[in-house]
């Protein structure tokens, strides 16, 4: 069935775009979960799956709220303050949560048998933190580079040719039709008397191909929808050039570690690649971590080293290329 969202001037007014961690946690979480993923995020399931299942965490609690299809437990995507909310800010969010939303969300999953007081979200909130380390902080650097492009466009499109225009390019199942939203072959409706005023649209990674929505008066009903350029999301980004000037200012190894880290790795795989000892490549890490260039992630007994988007700026000289749509 299709769904119709009515706006009036200050709903207009009142949309807003926003980059959210939970969204890409619960949206990912879920592409995971499914055995059949996207051919899109292959690359990056066929990394992190492995360390999701060591972890436990196809059968925790985020799993019981996150089904591998159908409805999603709205309290995970509380409403962002701002453009840009950290993690930890909507995890302060989540744990608000009054217990009569918690109860609607699990009554919507089918969970008769749990109560509501029983979710402890404390622990909750630990799970979500162990799957944002080993699935999603090690690749934030390059997915949110990619979600506020999107934003970023999005927003001069708003300046150029009005919220009209914009709303009716988000998505092939999204239409704008005289005042109203309409999304075509929807499970569920999403209708103004289902949510507050004024809409906030959040870009994802993972969404695609459709279009996610989350209702719950008195907040601003919120859309995710795929980011422009996901189709190049995971593909290398480093050039030999770039290296190679790279490695006139940190030396060969360190700014060969760092092409390397195109994709996240432990020191262990790292010492294989390039044949040197552990301890060399831990003291080079060190080095880089130290200048802002590599982050490290826990993940069970080992640690991901990631680039930054500092790194990635030296080392991919034109990163707009990788933000526009296949």
């Amino acid at each position: 069935m299709d769904s119709a969202l009515s706006f009036s001037a200050a709903d207009l007014a009142q949309t807003r775009f926003a980059v959210s961690p939970m969204w890409e946690v619960v949206t990912s979480f879920r592409l995971l979960r499914n055995d059949n993923p996207t051919p899109l995020h292959h690359s990056w399931a066929d990394q992190v799956r492995p360390r999701f299942r060591r972890a436990g965490l196809d059968r925790g609690r985020l799993a019981a709220l996150v089904p591998p299809h159908g409805y999603l437990a709205d309290f995970l995507n509380p409403t962002p303050a701002g453009p840009f909310p950290t993690l930890e800010g909507e995890l302060d969010a989540i744990g608000g949560t009054p217990v009569e939303q918690i109860a609607r969300d699990l009554d919507m999953l089918g969970r008769t048998g749990v109560r509501a007081e029983h979710i402890d979200l404390e622990r909750l909130r630990e799970e979500i933190l162990t799957y944002w380390e080993i699935a999603l902080a090690p690749y934030w650097a390059r997915i949110r580079g990619l979600l506020e492009a999107d934003v970023f466009h999005r927003a001069r499109q708003v300046a150029e040719h009005g919220s009209a225009r914009v709303l009716g390019e988000l998505h092939e199942t999204v239409r704008w039709d005289d005042g109203t939203l309409r999304l075509v072959r929807r499970a569920c409706a999403l209708t103004r008397d289902q949510a507050g005023s004024g809409l906030l649209l959040i870009p994802s990674a993972f969404a695609w191909p459709r279009v996610l929505t989350r209702s719950v008066a008195p907040d601003p009903p919120q859309l995710a929808y795929p980011a422009r350029g996901i189709g190049n999301l995971w593909e290398p980004r480093t050039t030999t050039n770039a290296t190679e000037a790279v490695a006139g200012v940190l030396g060969r190894s360190r700014a060969l570690l760092l092409a390397e880290l195109d994709t996240p790795a432990s020191t262990t795989q790292l010492a294989a690649v390039f044949g040197l000892s552990a301890a060399a490549v831990s003291q080079h890490l060190t080095a880089l971590r130290n200048a802002g260039l590599v982050t490290a992630h826990r993940s069970g007994r080992s640690v991901l080293y990631a680039r930054t988007a500092v790194a990635d700026t030296l080392l991919c000289p034109r990163p707009d290329t990788q933000l526009e749509p296949r």
